[in-house]
């Protein structure tokens, strides 16, 4: 199917398409009825499974996405144990951090691909076998560069939770729960950074620098182990347009002869660019046909979802924000740490219980930001009688990206003056909170604005993370060096006071901008199939 079908018959597209009706004499008539596919009639349909067992996936998800989190701080306090007793220098560990938040970030547009065929339980299974396996390898190192090489296979394996995730509860939840579970299903991951330095400094001081690896064998492998015994896959073939797209393309490649050419016609609806007769499929229809057919990973391209995703410019400028939002955690987590070393002379677990306060404020704010995203939904649509837009989420963001900037200045500036650490606590908690108050509607609203491609809109926000977090990082050392905490937050005030512009350009402009590139896409699609 035409990789726009399902998303097509939005006001503001039928409002594009019928405009474009005028000046093509060709045009076809423009059905008015909204669809999408994301309510395609399936088997078993995830959406309308009991609350427990949707409660059973979310928790299993949940949990495990703690594991990204962890992996990636909670080898900050072994760092001058590893350093004595591998032989290694600064750059080298160093060098293992930065590059296995870097392949965090990239990884989920493969394990998206392979989801988008094979389904989200293979995937999770998968990559947490690989985790728990690296983490073993890396926990039995003798040598830095053991270290290292295992340190990105951990990498690998700890970021299709991240990404993929996501995408799980977009299958199971309609959009108007979707703002609260994502606010709850974010609190493991943030807090994961943040908790990472006390697990890692109580390990580290109670055992040795091994300690903290040998822990991420049992959390992965316990989650691998419950994923694998309890887990429901919710991916449904109907309604991903990536797999529509493939499929699409490989009934094509076999039309050769006129047989072959007539059991491409009689496939099921799905595959048709009229809307209508897609939402007259039958769930065992459409099951049925789909399976004669079977795809492997040689038939996905990974970069076309991804281009697809990236060239409308409601995504771009909302994945920029969303990545500059992301890499601020990191930078502020990563030079508290050394001024708290410093300045205040802590060591590694009283570091990690003072940065605690920034992961309770990511709590709080994950959680009542989520919840009030819900919130202004529904109140929005109720006024708009009862229709809705993912731009309506976006309302929700005001006031974090109005009271964040203030709250980083005045901690930039309380860690410069070293002041009483209970200042910096308070300013850490309250950045935090409205970092992600804002960052978790953006969030809903990448997936809202996807239908059909949330997996891999999820994916490349973690690879816009990943990049800006992989640089924050790079440069906040020299940076904090050259010119102090204060000049270095006042420079992340000015930034996320941009990142607050552009969100709310979306919010205004990024309606119109959908619907450009949704009657593009159609208009191509209906193009190829002439």
């Amino acid at each position: 199917m035409s990789t726009a079908a399902a998303n097509v018959h939005t006001p503001e597209t039928q409002r594009t398409l019928a405009a474009s009706s005028h000046t093509n004499e060709t045009a076809e008539p423009v059905n008015h009825e909204p669809f999408d596919i994301e309510h395609m009639p399936v088997e078993d349909d995830p959406r309308a499974w009991s609350p427990f067992r949707k409660n059973v996936v979310f928790s299993l998800i949940a949990s495990a996405s703690l594991i990204a989190g962890l992996a990636a701080n909670i080898q900050n306090p072994a760092i001058a144990d590893m350093e004595a007793e591998l032989h290694a220098t600064v750059s080298q560990v160093s060098l293992s951090i930065s590059l296995f938040i870097l392949i965090q970030g990239f990884m989920p547009l493969v394990w998206t691909a392979i989801s988008e065929i094979y389904g989200r339980r293979i995937v999770y299974v998968t990559s947490l076998a690989i985790f728990t396996v690296a983490s073993v390898i890396v926990a039995t190192s003798k040598t830095i560069t053991l270290v290292i090489v295992f340190r990105c296979f951990q990498a690998m394996g700890s970021s299709a939770v991240m990404a993929i995730g996501a995408a799980t509860l977009a299958d199971i939840f309609d959009p108007a729960e979707r703002g609260t579970k994502m606010g709850i299903y974010y609190i493991a991951p943030l807090l994961g950074p943040s908790l990472a330095p006390i697990v890692g400094g109580v390990l580290t001081t109670g055992f040795n620098w091994r300690a903290p690896f040998y822990f991420l064998v049992i959390v992965s492998g316990s989650s691998c182990a419950s994923i694998a015994l309890f887990f429901r896959d919710t991916f449904r073939r109907e309604r991903s347009l990536t797999y529509q797209s493939v499929l699409k393309r490989r009934l094509k490649s076999m039309s050769a002869s006129s047989a072959t050419v007539a059991a491409v016609e009689k496939q099921p609806a799905t595959l048709s660019d009229d809307p209508e007769k897609q939402a007259e499929l039958a769930p065992s229809g459409g099951a049925a046909g789909m399976s004669d057919i079977k795809l492997s990973l040689l038939d996905v391209n990974p970069a076309q979802p991804l281009w697809l995703v990236l060239k409308r410019p409601n995504n771009f400028v909302t994945l920029f924000a969303s990545g500059l939002m992301f890499a601020y955690n990191f930078s502020v987590v990563f030079t508290a740490s050394r001024t708290l070393s410093s300045a205040y002379g802590y060591n590694a677990l009283k570091v990690g219980l003072v940065l605690l306060s920034f992961g309770l404020g990511n709590l709080a704010g994950s959680v009542l930001g989520g919840k009030w995203s819900d919130i202004i939904l529904a109140k929005l649509k109720a006024a708009n009688g009862g229709k809705s837009d993912p731009e309506m989420r976006l309302e929700s963001t005001k006031l974090g990206l109005i009271l964040l900037p203030p709250s980083v200045v005045a901690f930039g500036w309380v860690s410069a003056k070293h002041v009483h650490v209970s200042a910096m606590c308070v300013f850490l908690f309250l950045s935090g909170a409205f970092g992600i108050w804002a960052y978790t509607s953006t969030l809903a609203y990448i997936v809202d604005a996807n239908n059909g491609r949330s997996s891999t809109a999820v994916a490349t926000n973690s690879a816009f993370r990943g990049v800006f977090a992989f640089v924050a990082i790079e440069v906040a050392v020299p940076l904090q060096d050259s010119i102090g905490d204060g000049w270095l937050y006042t420079i992340w005030t000015a930034i996320l006071i941009i990142v607050g512009l552009q969100i709310w350009l979306v919010k205004l402009k990024g309606s119109a901008w959908r619907a450009k590139a949704e009657t593009a896409e159609y208009l191509r699609g209906r193009d190829d199939n002439s």
